[in-house]
C-alpha cells in the first residue's frame, strides 16, 4: 500500500484542494481523447472517402485499447507507483497525440489511435488507486466525484472543444491543440503531484490471475460491471447519433447550434462533485439507483419527443443521472474491493471502455433502422438492465 504524508501536515505538501484540482484537470484532458472524434465523423468522411462506420472506428479502436490498457497499467502502477506511471503516460500520450495530429492517411490515423488508447489508459486505474492510497476516507466519495466530474465533462469538452477547432482550423490541429495541454500537464504534475513510498507488490501472472477469480466469483462485482458496462456505451452512443438527430429534418440545427446543445450537457454534470454530499445524507446505493433512474428517464423521452426545449431538457437529465451514477459505482467498487482494490478498479475502468468501444456501432446499426425513436429506446432499455441489476446488490 502507497502513502503519503498528509497533505495538512506539512507546509511544504500541496493541500487536497490542489491535488484534487490537479487530478480534476487529468482527467478531464486525457479522458477528452475518448471524445475527440465523435464531432469529427462526417469530416473523416470526406476527407479520406469512407463510410460513417468506417470513420467511427477511430473512436472504437481508441476505446478497445483504451480498456485493454487498463488491464496492463492497473497492475503496474502498484509495482512502479501511481505518480511514475501517470507522468510516463503523459509524456507518450503527448508524442503520440502531436504524431496524430501530422496523420494523412486513415489507416495510420486509426492504428495511432489505438496506441493513445493504450497509453491514455495509465491514467484513470493510477489515479483512483492514488486516491484511495492517499486520502482520508471522509475525503473519498467527494474526491471521487471531482475525478469523476472530469472524466464527464470530458465527454462534452472533448466533443465541444474538437469541434470548435475543428471548424476555425481543421481536424489535424485539434490534436496538436490537445498535444500541447498534455505536455503542459507534464510539467504540473512532476511539480505539484505529491509522490508516494512504493512497496513492492506481487504482479505475477499468478498472483493476477488468483486476484481476477476472487472478483469474479463474487456477485456483488458482477452486478457492478454489468451497469458499468452500459454507462459509456449508452453515453458514446447516445452523442454518436444526436448530432445527425438535431441536424435532421425535426430540427434543422446548424453545427455551432448543435455545438451549444452538446454543451447544455455540462449543466447536467455539476451534480458529480456533490455526490458525495448524497452519499452521506441518503447512502450510496440509493444515489445509484436514483441516478440510473434519472437517465433512463432522460434517454426514454429523448427519443419520443419533437420539442427542442424538452430534448435539450432531457439530454441534461441523461446527463446528470450519469454525473451521480459515476462516483457512486466507482466508490462502490472500490469498497467492495478491499485488498484486491487495484485489480477490481482496472477490470471497472476495462469494461467501462468495452462499453464505450460498441457504443458507437450499436447505435449506428440501430439508426439505420431509420428510426431515432427506436436507437434511444433501445439505448434506454439497456441502461434500465443496470438500473434493475442495482436491486440486487447487498452493500
Amino acid at each position: 500500500m502507497e502513502k503519503v504524508v498528509s497533505a495538512d501536515s506539512d507546509s511544504k505538501t500541496p493541500t487536497y484542494v490542489i491535488i484534487t484540482s490537479l487530478l480534476f484537470w487529468c482527467a478531464l484532458i486525457v479522458v477528452s481523447s475518448v471524445y475527440i472524434m465523435t464531432p469529427l465523423v462526417g469530416t473523416l468522411v470526406s476527407e479520406f472517402h469512407v463510410s460513417q462506420t468506417m470513420a467511427t472506428w477511430t473512436s472504437s479502436i481508441f476505446s478497445l485499447f483504451y480498456g485493454l490498457g487498463f488491464l496492463l497499467f492497473g497492475p503496474l502502477s502498484d509495482r512502479f507507483g501511481r505518480k511514475p506511471i501517470i507522468v510516463f503516460g503523459l509524456c507518450v500520450l503527448t508524442v503520440v497525440t502531436v504524431f496524430i495530429g501530422f496523420t494523412t492517411e486513415f489507416y495510420l490515423l486509426v492504428i495511432l489511435r489505438g496506441v493513445q488508447g493504450l497509453v491514455s489508459a495509465t491514467f484513470a486505474p493510477a489515479a483512483l488507486a492514488y486516491v484511495f492510497d492517499v486520502y482520508p476516507k471522509e475525503r473519498l466519495v467527494t474526491t471521487i466525484g471531482f475525478i469523476s466530474f472530469g472524466f464527464l465533462t470530458a465527454g462534452i469538452f472533448g466533443q465541444v472543444f474538437a469541434g470548435v477547432i475543428n471548424q476555425i482550423f481543421d481536424w489535424n490541429t485539434v490534436f496538436l491543440f490537445f498535444g500541447g495541454m498534455y505536455f503542459c500537464t507534464i510539467i504540473a504534475v512532476i511539480l505539484i503531484l505529491p509522490s508516494t513510498k512504493n512497496h513492492v507488490t506481487d504482479v505475477s501472472v499468478s498472483n493476477f490471475l488468483k486476484q481476477t477469480m476472487s472478483i469474479f466469483t463474487q456477485k456483488n462485482f458482477l452486478l457492478c460491471y454489468g451497469i458499468t458496462l452500459m454507462l459509456l456505451l449508452t453515453f458514446i452512443g447516445m452523442y454518436t447519433v444526436f448530432g445527425d438527430y438535431l441536424s435532421g429534418a425535426i430540427f434543422n440545427l446548424s453545427k455551432k447550434e448543435i455545438l451549444v446543445v452538446r454543451a447544455a450537457g455540462l449543466i447536467g454534470m455539476i451534480l458529480s462533485p456533490f455526490t458525495g454530499i448524497f452519499v452521506k445524507r441518503y447512502g450510496l446505493l440509493l444515489i445509484l439507483k436514483m441516478g440510473l433512474a434519472l437517465s433512463v428517464v432522460g434517454l426514454l423521452v429523448l427519443g419520443f419527443s419533437h420539442n427542442l426545449f424538452i430534448i435539450v431538457s432531457m439530454s441534461v437529465v441523461y446527463v446528470a443521472g450519469i454525473s451521480l451514477t459515476f462516483p457512486a459505482i466507482m466508490t462502490l467498487i472500490g469498497e467492495l474491493g478491499g485488498a484486491t482494490r487495484a485489480i477490481a478498479a482496472s477490470f471497472y475502468t476495462f469494461i467501462l471502455f468495452i462499453g464505450a468501444t460498441v457504443g458507437p456501432i450499436v447505435a449506428i446499426t440501430i439508426m439505420q433502422t431509420g428510426s431515432y425513436v427506436l436507437t434511444f429506446g433501445m439505448l434506454a432499455l439497456l441502461l434500465s438492465i443496470g438500473l434493475a441489476a442495482s436491486f440486487f446488490i447487498k452493500y
